[in-house]
């Protein structure tokens, strides 16, 4: 067989070049794969409680479902769906303005279906970022966005967030030369991993903002309908004048369970919808027709995202108050499923923790409990809410077993 050996010379320098595959360094995610791993095996008769999940624990809504098996066997829906059914489009549409407000959404022009938001968010730099541009994004968020403006030759320059300012970007902190190159920002809110969220003032700023720097704004929604405790949710598009200067991605991975079916939409300024749209048809050939139908019933049915938020908030009561009791300086969010919380310094005689990721490694090899580190700014873990449990009753075991393994010995803040 030919030697192919040149084939390491000619991989790219966006994804390591003639390094790729040989760096020693593990990332987060892999190193908690790797602890489950090894956990499991020194605690075999031990549950591995796992709230480092970042996706629903539920199946997606049973009519959802059986929509989707009908639909599928019919012979009209087994071709390509490119850009998407308008059936869907206009199901999004609906949805936006019923539950959020957004007036006016054109679901021929101002609406696209996509193949989960995050592939949405690596194909957009495609359609703006050129060499030298920039893309602004809060730290710590998802980098998707980000990844793919450096593979294009485009820079990021990230905005520490932090409890002082509730975890929302400082948009006045940016030099003159970021805001001279810049081209997106993309914010997410309800926010992973911090779960904060934004208000209508912010929004406001964040319009005013693009319109003086000339920035097109991405808007990550997908946790945006997932909020309880009388708040209401909040569309970036509801705000006067955010159409004008960018989009906003929904997702029905997480506000309808269906995080494996990869179905979501963008929305907002049209010619944005439209760019975005051409870089998808040189992308992929769109979802599956039936997944869409089944989407679009979802969609009409916002009373199915109603019932997830009730679970959610239900098992946020739990897990903070044992946290709390823990030591912990847990707050609930007004949304999402994550909680954000400082990490403890030590165990009472026992290790000390420099970084969150020590904690968290600590969590699953000693406590046989999973969760997720964010050392980018501060010594933050990550819970989340989705943890595995069948109905209320195994909810209060799960939380209360967690509390029992943390009890002893105490934690040192």
């Amino acid at each position: 067989m030919r030697d192919t050996g040149y084939i390491r010379k000619m991989l790219a320098n966006r994804v390591g070049g003639e390094q790729f595959g040989r760096e020693q360094k593990i990332y987060k995610f892999e190193k908690i794969k790797r602890a489950k791993r090894l956990a499991r095996k020194k605690h075999p008769d031990l549950e591995l409680i796992d709230l480092g999940v970042g996706e629903p624990d539920a199946m997606a809504d049973e009519r959802a479902v059986r929509i989707l098996a009908e639909e599928a066997g019919k012979p009209e829906n087994r071709g390509y769906a490119d850009n998407g059914i308008f059936e869907f489009k206009q199901a999004a549409s609906v949805y936006l303005e019923r539950v959020f407000g957004v007036n006016d959404v054109d679901p021929e022009t101002e609406v696209n279906h996509v193949i989960g938001t995050k592939s949405a968010l690596a194909m957009l730099p495609t359609a703006f970022i050129n060499p030298g541009d920039i893309a602004i994004l809060p730290t710590p968020c998802y980098p998707v966005l980000g990844v793919h403006t450096e593979y294009l030759g485009g820079s990021v320059t990230y905005l520490p967030v932090s409890e002082e300012n509730q975890f929302l970007p400082d948009l006045d902190s940016l030099s003159k030369d970021v805001l001279q190159r810049a081209k997106l920002l993309y914010l997410n809110f309800p926010n992973n991993p911090t779960g904060a969220s934004a208000t209508p003032e912010f929004f406001q700023k964040v319009v005013q903002f693009a319109k003086q720097n000339d920035v097109i704004v991405i808007h990550d929604a997908a946790y945006a309908a997932l909020v309880f405790d009388g708040a209401k949710p909040l569309s970036f598009l509801s705000i006067p004048g955010a159409k004008d200067v960018g989009v906003e991605l929904h997702s029905l991975s997480k506000s309808y369970n269906m995080t494996g079916w990869r179905i979501g939409f963008i929305a907002g300024n049209p010619l944005i919808v439209k760019a975005f749209a051409a870089v998808k048809d040189n992308s992929d050939s769109g979802q599956f027709i039936p997944i869409q139908k089944a989407a679009a019933y979802c969609l009409h049915h916002p009373e199915i995202t109603h019932s997830i938020c009730e679970k959610y908030s239900r098992r946020h009561d739990l897990l903070i108050e044992a946290l709390r009791s823990l030591g912990f300086r847990a707050k609930k969010p007004q949304g999402s499923f994550f909680v954000y919380t400082e990490a403890p310094q030590a165990v009472a005689g026992g290790p000390t923790f420099d970084t969150a990721e020590d904690f968290t490694q600590y969590l699953i090899m000693e406590k046989m409990i999973s969760a997720v580190p964010w050392d980018d700014v501060g010594r933050y873990v990550r819970f989340s809410v989705t943890f595995q449990a069948e109905g209320e009753e195994d909810e209060q075991r799960v939380v209360e077993e967690v509390r029992r393994r943390l009890s002893d010995p105490p934690f040192i803040f």
